[in-house]
């Protein structure tokens, strides 16, 4: 497969997972937001740090409000992580390389992308932002569904497996961080307890990777922090956990020539391996979460380095090029 190839459905699979990742943490951080005590610490500000876009934030924006926070978060393409950066990407990327992929996915792709751009003022309201933001996840994950069930399992499929489940790896650690985010100053506290805070933010946590009821199943009526952190960062089967991802990114590399990769990929999985989750619930979970966001960033350039940019490096054409 040519290398150009493989980077356009390598990224088209992370922006698409980018879109639904993003529309998830909104919604789950606007919920949380509703029920949260008066006095307890946490706004849109800390939702940009948390997905590593504050500084991009305020180079156009003065006022982290939620209208410009969502505003950046969802519509403005001056933000390549937006949702609609993200569809429209992803939209390019499958246009020009429609020839490799099922003939549909071009048709819903599309008709994802002019959904977004129809509704994209809509969901700036709080009213009416989550059943829009719900809407372009139920859509996205149409696409996978449709790529799932009719794409042979060749490289092109492997390389969009790399791409979706780094994404989501990253996405599921910036979703955790939302709990070391808040805040309760002293005087919310008794609020707090009477609100049982604690288990309301793991339990948006859970609601925001749709595995609330896969914890219910596996673990606990009870949204305990260090197990929902074992579930979400170590649970072998749950799709969006770490560990379930990081399995995929595995399974993925071991179709394709190339070994490096493969040898980053060993220290992360050794790092959710040994993990203490009772410590990280209590103490050290952004350090943590910090350390595996910066180990997803390292594997992502060295599978571009191993796959993408030979070609460059060699100073051979794209016809030329070849993985195989």
């Amino acid at each position: 497969m040519l290398a150009r190839v493989a980077e356009n459905l390598y990224w088209m699979a992370r922006y698409l997972e980018r879109a639904e990742d993003t529309a998830r943490l909104i919604n789950a951080t606007t919920m949380l937001l509703m029920d949260m005590p008066r006095g307890a610490s946490f706004g849109w500000e800390d939702l940009l740090r948390v997905v590593g876009l504050d500084k991009a934030f305020h180079q156009h924006y003065d006022e982290a409000s939620e209208t410009a926070v969502m505003s950046f978060l969802i519509q403005d393409e001056r933000n390549p992580s937006s949702i609609f950066a993200c569809v429209r990407l992803a939209r390019e990327n499958t246009r020009t390389f429609r020839e490799v992929l099922p003939r549909e996915s071009w048709e819903w792709v599309n008709e994802l992308y002019l959904y977004t751009s129809t509704h994209l003022t809509s969901a700036l309201d709080r009213r009416k932002r989550f059943d829009v933001l719900n809407e372009i996840i139920r859509r996205r994950q149409a696409v996978v569904g449709l790529l799932s069930g009719t794409m042979s399992r060749d490289e092109g499929f492997q390389f969009m497996r790399l791409g979706r489940n780094l994404e989501r790896a990253d996405m599921t650690t910036r979703v955790l961080d939302v709990s070391h985010a808040i805040n309760v100053p002293y005087q919310s506290s008794e609020a707090a307890l009477q609100l049982n805070l604690p288990d309301l933010i793991w339990m948006s946590v859970l609601h925001a990777l749709s595995a609330h009821q896969m914890y219910r199943r596996h673990v606990s009526v009870h949204a305990r922090g260090h197990k929902v952190l074992a579930f979400l960062l170590n649970d072998p089967l749950f799709p969006r956990s770490v560990r379930h991802c990081l399995h995929e990114i595995q399974f993925a590399l071991g179709e394709l020539p190339g070994i490096e990769p493969m040898r980053h990929l060993q220290g992360m999985l050794d790092e959710v391996d040994h993990a203490d989750y009772r410590a990280l619930a209590n103490s050290g979970l952004h350090p943590f979460c910090d350390d595996i966001q910066a180990r997803l960033a390292e594997l992502n350039a060295v599978i571009a380095q191993t796959f993408f940019r030979a070609a460059h490096t060699q100073n051979m054409t794209q016809s030329q090029f070849s993985l195989v």
